[in-house]
């Protein structure tokens, strides 16, 4: 009993040594091998950081609409619906399932159907091309 629960911490502390190295193996790799200047400007001539050896475009301050926030939730939505119906096409497949479970999952399918025309109704789906001021 004792050597089971052993050999059980030792896996235990093994995961959690790799999963460390995982996390933060590259951030120690980055402050050893990457270069120790961050405040190198860029050619002198407009006085912001180098990014990718890229000089920066305009302004980090621009407005997002509100439509990026619309398909992220609706997206959040839909993948943990996915994500439940992944289980229950594995358990259809059991021949105690009967005609009570089949209407249960139609019933679920018909609500998400009536969410993604609710957001159609919405327009949460037509894309418009709009123009921000630029600061």
């Amino acid at each position: 009993m004792d050597q089971i629960l052993l050999t059980n911490i030792i896996y235990v502390a093994i995961f959690l040594i790799g999963a460390l190295l995982f996390g933060f193996g590259p951030i120690i790799i980055v402050k050893l091998l990457g270069p120790s200047s961050h405040t190198r400007q860029s050619a002198g001539r407009s006085g912001q950081l180098i990014e990718c050896g890229m000089e920066p475009i305009g302004s980090a301050w621009i407005r997002f609409g509100i439509i990026y926030y619309l398909y992220a939730l609706i997206f959040l939505a839909f993948d943990v619906d996915v994500l439940f119906l992944f289980p229950v096409a594995v358990a259809y497949n059991n021949p105690e399932l009967g005609l009570r479970d089949f209407y249960e999952i139609l019933l679920f399918v018909a609500i998400l159907s009536l969410a993604v025309v609710y957001a159609w109704r919405k327009g949460v789906f037509t894309w418009e091309k709009k123009t921000y001021l630029h600061q």
